[in-house]
């Protein structure tokens, strides 16, 4: 198993050279820059922009550009964010958590909730159970995320229970430990259903089709006939089998998340990645483009590895080589 994490980390590292190398092309070949903006201000001087642009050597074409950004990268130096006038990894280091913290209570509440309702679904087939899972999931996964970030937020504006935004309450600071969490996790609500609706939708469905698709296989029929009970026969041996293609989809399920969460951060004022890279696109903040891409690189990469290992140990007949 560690030789073939080790061969997955050499295979990835050939796979984010390439994703940066693509999105540096694309943020150079966007018209203009950030110093044009930057001349828009008479308090910056034209000594300073030239300065900036000599530094990071903004002047030469693009491939050189990208290998001296590359060459800092190697020394952890992720460049200076233009807009913000700090180094991008201290933005960077004020987003990240905020991400993460979505993005995992969005991931936990969406597995939780949906492979009971799989298996509840998979179980009563064809009952008013499954009927009525069925019918939620259908509706749920024709709903598109920024719609459904709109939906919530009216409803939290017509109940007015549920703050409409952001990631705390504008007197966060003067409230004690308790209400601080609590606070904190009233402003979590609307982000990670958003978020989570669809891919529980989703994992429903696909959970409910690889049950039925084992209990009724023959070696499963084979277990009934040998007289073992019908809750064993479901819950430990089907549900086994089931449960193992959905482990692959670990890793695709992060990077789906991830990209639900930095829409729904947009749309939710929520201090986090995907709202960051907005702003930086918008204001060609290059290397603010390039570490927020990097992160979320390495966060789907890292994402289906884990899936990878996870189902070498939940199904023995996988045996990495």
């Amino acid at each position: 198993m560690l030789i073939y994490i080790i061969k997955r980390f050499l295979i990835a590292l050939p796979l984010i050279l390439v994703i940066s190398l693509i999105a540096f092309i694309f943020i150079n070949l966007t018209p203009g820059n950030f110093f044009n903006q930057m001349r828009l201000n008479p308090q910056i001087s034209e000594e300073t922009i030239e300065k900036y642009i000599e530094l990071y050597q903004l002047d030469k074409p693009v491939l050189i550009q990208y290998f001296a950004w590359l060459k800092r990268i190697v020394h952890l130096d992720f460049g200076y964010s233009f807009a913000y006038n700090i180094p991008v990894t201290r933005v960077l280091g004020s987003r990240i958590l905020n991400t993460l913290l979505l993005t995992l209570c969005s991931f936990f509440f969406t597995w939780l909730v949906a492979l009971p309702l799989g298996i509840i679904a998979a179980v009563k087939v064809d009952r008013a159970w499954d009927r009525l899972i069925s019918f939620f999931s259908y509706i749920l996964l024709s709903i598109p995320t920024f719609f459904m970030a709109f939906l919530m937020l009216y409803f939290a504006y017509l109940a007015g229970i549920l703050p409409l935004g952001g990631m705390v309450s504008a007197n966060f600071t003067e409230l004690t430990l308790f209400f601080k969490i609590l606070d904190l996790l009233k402003h979590l609500i609307i982000p990670t259903l958003v978020i989570s609706l669809g891919a529980i939708a989703s994992l429903i469905r696909i959970m409910r089709g690889n049950l039925l698709e084992v209990l009724r296989s023959n070696y499963i029929l084979a277990l009934r006939a040998r007289g073992i009970s019908e809750k064993r026969v479901t819950y430990i041996h089907a549900l086994r089998s089931a449960i193992n293609p959905l482990i692959t989809i670990f890793g695709y399920q992060i990077s789906g998340l991830l990209s639900g969460a930095a829409l729904t951060e947009i749309i939710c004022n929520w201090p986090g990645l995907g709202s960051l890279m907005l702003s930086a696109v918008r204001s060609q903040d290059i290397y603010l483009v390039m570490g927020s891409m990097l992160v979320s690189s390495f966060m789907l990469i890292g994402g289906n590895l884990i899936a990878d290992i996870l189902l070498g140990f939940a199904d023995p007949r996988i045996r990495v080589k």
